[in-house]
């Protein structure tokens, strides 16, 4: 039998029976309490309370100079207040003007942080997390995740979150689109938080990658360091530094999708060095297209010709040789690899490596390209070795080695299904939308997601352009004598 129960009037306390069944006795039901007026007015006071002292707690700081300068003018007139703002305008003028990096830092940034925070994102809180689901209802209490902090950027606000118990972060990378809209940003990335049940929310409001990038300057050989050469910049505008000292590097992207770019930034990064003797790069350029034209910088040159893969397979066995020697002549020595005029740190950088790996007719050159390079890439960080290698093609078939490529980088992607071959199951859902990068040269070439070994979350970047008037001046800067191809 079932029952249908309604909100009961004054005076009523029965259950009315379903109209299925209208002869049957009627159920009592417990009286129904009504709060006094009184009582409800002394709650809804307290409420008003607690939310005033909230406020004041949450905005403490413009709160107290606002109240100071109210003092002011009922204490003294108008006057004094208007000097004190006069004099805070003199001192910030002056602080912008003679240290502007830390006057944003320290005065634009927060400012602006507290400034999103309030009108953007505690406005909009409770309306756009019900709609993206995210939000419990118990016992008809609704609970809600808490909004920490807000940091604000010039083309981002990270905005840290304590997610409601047993929520975990997948619940928000499903609904990020509902979030971007929510709050009017392009894309929103989900981040681990400081902490076990906190996350950072990474709203992205206007693209900084959208403009070419000119070619970096040469730098100062002091200034270069290994486990991080400047090629590029990141989304949040700081310089993109590219890990070789104790890594390899695999670089995957469609036709156009600027993996010259990626290679020349990081030859041009190298530069002093190569000319100081203590960085090497030895090329193989199966296209004989992108590394031949300043081939001349090259220790070691390899390319296709009447030899179809002879001679590049050999510069690679010929790495994996030297690499085995040098860790020979290591063991028992050192543990950490610092380069030297004796020791140089060697960067083997392969333009199309599913050419030697799988496109190659012939199968025995196939096996033994694809050897040296297990070699090199298991073994030789190390010991200073670094292999660079660049492909189109994603499929696990083509390139089989792609698992002892730690640092990858994921340029305009074909499909939505090749960015977590290239980065790693998931790294779509954490953002890398590489199959979403535009195809317009002007807009999308050099773009594209990196996943570092020492981090699951993938960062946007876009490298440096490097044109062939720059690789002729590179050419003319380290060999004046030698004219590019």
């Amino acid at each position: 039998m079932s029952w249908e129960f309604r909100k009961l009037g004054p005076g009523e306390n029965v259950a009315v029976e379903a109209q299925k069944d209208p002869f049957a006795a009627p159920k009592w039901a417990p009286p129904v309490w009504h709060m006094p007026e009184g009582l409800v007015l002394m709650v809804n006071a307290v409420r008003v309370l607690v939310r005033t002292v909230v406020f004041l707690v949450r905005n403490i700081v413009p709160v107290s100079v606002a109240a100071g300068l109210g003092w002011l003018g009922y204490r003294y007139g108008w006057v004094p207040p208007v000097l004190v703002l006069a004099l805070v305008l003199v001192v910030l003028t002056t602080w912008a003007v003679a240290d502007r990096p830390s006057f944003v830092r320290y005065a634009v940034r927060p400012a602006q942080s507290r400034w999103r925070l309030v009108t953007v994102y505690r406005r909009d809180w409770q309306p756009v997390l019900v709609t993206a689901g995210l939000t419990k209802t118990h016992k008809g209490r609704e609970y809600l995740p808490s909004l920490v902090r807000v940091r604000s950027g010039s083309t981002s606000d990270r905005v840290l979150v304590r997610m409601l118990k047993g929520q975990a972060p997948d619940a928000w990378e499903r609904v990020a689109a509902n979030l971007a809209h929510g709050f009017g940003a392009q894309l929103v990335r989900v981040r681990q938080g400081d902490k076990p049940g906190r996350i950072w929310l990474e709203f992205v409001r206007r693209d900084a990658l959208s403009r070419p990038l000119p070619a970096l300057p040469v730098p100062d050989p002091a200034e270069v360091d290994l486990r991080g050469v400047v090629i590029g910049r990141q989304e949040d505008g700081s310089p993109w530094r590219l890990r070789l000292l104790g890594t390899h590097v695999l670089i995957a992207g469609a036709t156009g999708a600027g993996k010259g770019s990626v290679i020349w930034s990081t030859v041009r990064a190298l530069l002093p060095l190569m000319l100081a003797g203590l960085v090497e790069v030895w090329a193989i350029d199966p296209k004989r297209m992108e590394l031949s034209f300043g081939r001349a910088l090259f220790e070691r040159y390899g390319r296709y010709s009447s030899d179809p893969n002879g001679g590049m397979v050999k510069l690679l066995e010929q790495a994996a040789e030297d690499m085995n020697a040098r860790a020979e002549e290591f063991a028992g020595l050192t543990r950490a690899f610092a380069p030297s005029h004796e020791h140089p740190f060697r960067v083997v950088i392969v333009d199309e490596l599913a050419f030697l790996t799988a496109y190659s007719p012939e199968r025995d050159l196939r096996k033994r390209a694809e050897s040296a390079l297990s070699v090199l890439t298991s073994q030789g960080r190390s010991v200073g070795y670094c292999v660079i290698g660049a492909q189109q093609d994603a499929r696990k078939e083509v390139n089989n080695l792609r698992n002892l490529f730690p640092d990858r980088i994921a340029l305009r992607l074909d499909e939505s299904d090749q960015v977590d071959m290239v980065l790693g199951d998931g790294a779509r859902d954490r953002g890398a939308l590489a199959d979403q990068i535009s195809s317009v040269p002007e807009i999308g070439a050099g773009v594209g997601f990196v996943r570092l070994e020492t981090s699951p979350d993938p960062v946007r970047v876009r490298a440096a352009y490097v044109s062939d008037d720059d690789i002729r001046a590179m050419l003319a800067l380290g060999l004046p004598d030698v004219e590019a191809a």
